[in-house]
């Protein structure tokens, strides 16, 4: 329990800035217009790309096995972000096609 509180009190900067990127996501989220919602699906899409990449190179660096897990749950959640991303811009995409007319 005391190394918890010591990493909280070391990192206390991090720990708000973590914090109020949460709170802060939320609220900007909630306040996207449904037609908004693909296109900033997109770009998160790139972003998780990014986050993929950051989360290998931390993998290929760690020194530690706490740094291996972060690494690896790292590129877990943005390959799930990604592979999401893309199947619901995929069906999104499908609504715009033109369907076959019934004979």
């Amino acid at each position: 329990m005391q190394s918890i509180l010591e990493f909280f009190f070391i990192h206390k900067e991090a720990i708000f800035i973590i914090a109020l990127s949460v709170f802060l996501g939320i609220e900007v989220i909630s306040n996207v217009p449904a037609i908004l919602h693909t296109p900033l699906m997109s770009g998160a899409n790139a972003l998780s790309g990014v986050v993929i990449i950051g989360a290998i190179i931390v993998m290929g660096h760690a020194q530690s096995t706490g740094a291996l897990i972060l690494g690896f749950i790292g590129v877990i959640l943005g390959t799930l972000n990604v592979v999401g991303g893309f199947a619901v811009t995929d069906r999104m995409l499908d609504m715009f096609k033109k369907k076959p007319k019934k004979s």
